[in-house]
């Protein structure tokens, strides 16, 4: 039920949708007798596509979500990993299944990443997390594809873990949790999103299964380049989705239990299996 309905209530909430809402209510109240009302909610919608889409807003409240973790010290070899887990979302279901071949989207580098620190770690597992978060369209999950892509790239198939039955984060955390039974002293590696792992760590810490942060896919470069305006509507407004679906979520989950700190951050003793159960 969780996972219908934050899918329905985003969909109504999220910022692209209201001003476009905004526009189509002004338009429709222009062919009654409320027209003072038509205009403010055109003008509303006008102004705020304007305003999200082309300010800095999305770099700005997403930059704070990147920045929570740093770079693992693992990118210097300071440590072999038991395992690396590769939170899905990199692969477009959609033409994967029409196609047969994997297909990446923006956060693509994610099973890039994922891959290299495979290749770079050959003894460590290579775990990839993720079913089908769509509602609307049946799908099957693009394990599979990602599991032959993994093995095309040269990991054996004894190495690569699948788990396709996840449809949020927090379902990976709890589906992988189960699936590896991790061990005290072991050390994995989680590997997402910038934005999204602080919603990440915490559903894992969650879930009883301490792992370490390899943050990749950063969309903000920090410094004057978070001011810069955007020099497309649609890109402006996609960055402000996904940062305020990112600080929902966190929300979200912790209001529901599915997590235990508001705003996760990185914990000086790392690497340790916890003893909690999700």
């Amino acid at each position: 039920m969780f996972f219908l309905v934050s899918k329905v209530l985003w969909f109504l909430i999220q910022p692209s949708t209201v001003v476009v809402l905004l526009m189509l209510l002004g338009v429709a109240l222009g062919v009654t007798s409320r027209r003072r009302l038509s205009r403010t909610c055109l003008l509303a919608g006008l102004m705020g596509m304007l305003v999200l889409g082309l300010s800095p807003i999305g770099n700005l409240i997403v930059s704070p979500l990147e920045r929570r973790f740093p770079v693992n010290p693992a990118a210097a070899g300071a440590f072999e990993p038991t395992g690396i887990i590769v939170l899905g979302g990199a692969e477009e279901g959609g033409t994967t299944q029409a196609s047969g071949m994997l297909s990446f989207n923006e956060a693509g580098e994610r099973l890039v990443e994922g891959l290299l620190l495979a290749r770079r770690f050959p003894k460590a597992k290579l775990v990839f997390t993720g079913g089908t978060g769509s509602v609307i369209y049946k799908r099957k999950s693009a394990a599979a594809e990602v599991g032959r892509f993994f093995e095309r790239a040269g990991i054996s198939r004894e190495r690569i873990v699948l788990e396709d039955r996840s449809r949020n984060t927090h379902e990976n955390a709890v589906f992988t949790h189960r699936l590896l039974k991790p061990k005290p002293g072991e050390r994995w590696l989680l590997v997402t999103s910038a934005f999204h792992m602080p919603r990440s760590m915490g559903c894992f810490r969650s879930a009883g299964f301490e792992v370490e942060a390899y943050p990749v896919d950063f969309r903000t470069t920090g410094g004057p380049e978070l001011w810069r305006l955007f020099d497309s509507i649609p890109e402006g407004l996609r960055r402000v989705d996904f940062a305020v679906r990112e600080w929902l979520g966190l929300v979200a989950y912790y209001v529901t239990g599915r997590t235990r700190e508001l705003f996760p951050a990185p914990r000086a003793a790392a690497g340790r299996v916890s003893g909690g159960r999700p």
